[in-house]
């Protein structure tokens, strides 16, 4: 099993390169093409939800470690940062995805299986894992 790790600006223009490079890995671990846009989009889905979640500003970066084998992509995004200090063009999110809304739906449609949680510094992450339909 490969593993790779990315520490991302929490800058929103970083987020082509996010999901260019996600969709190059699943490719690489030999899944479809449409397999491997749902990875994209469930890793940008992903990160908006750990950098914004119901704080007044982005986080000024977060991690990406993917962990890739044949038929296996697994997904840890992380928001890793002391300060959540980049500045929002609107008010906090009053409506930041909760689980079991649209958007964790959504995750949970594109990927095998989903785990939100906090580790122990207290940082938000979201675990996905999308396994090949043999």
């Amino acid at each position: 099993m490969d593993t790779l790790k990315f520490v991302i600006p929490g800058k929103p223009e970083y987020m082509t390169m996010v999901r260019l490079a996600t969709g190059a890995l699943a490719a690489k671990a030999g899944f479809t093409l449409d397999d491997a846009e749902d990875v994209k989009m469930a890793v940008a889905e992903a990160c908006k939800n750990v950098s914004c979640h119901g704080q007044e500003g982005y986080s000024d970066k977060y991690e990406i470690e993917c962990n890739i084998d044949h038929g296996f992509f697994e997904v840890t995004v992380i928001d890793a940062c002391d300060h959540h200090s980049l500045e929002k063009v609107s008010p906090q999110c009053r409506n930041c995805p909760q689980e079991g809304d649209i958007g964790f739906i959504m995750l949970r449609s594109l990927m095998t299986c989903v785990e939100l949680g906090h580790d122990d510094q207290g940082h938000k992450f979201i675990t996905m894992v999308k396994k090949e339909q043999r």
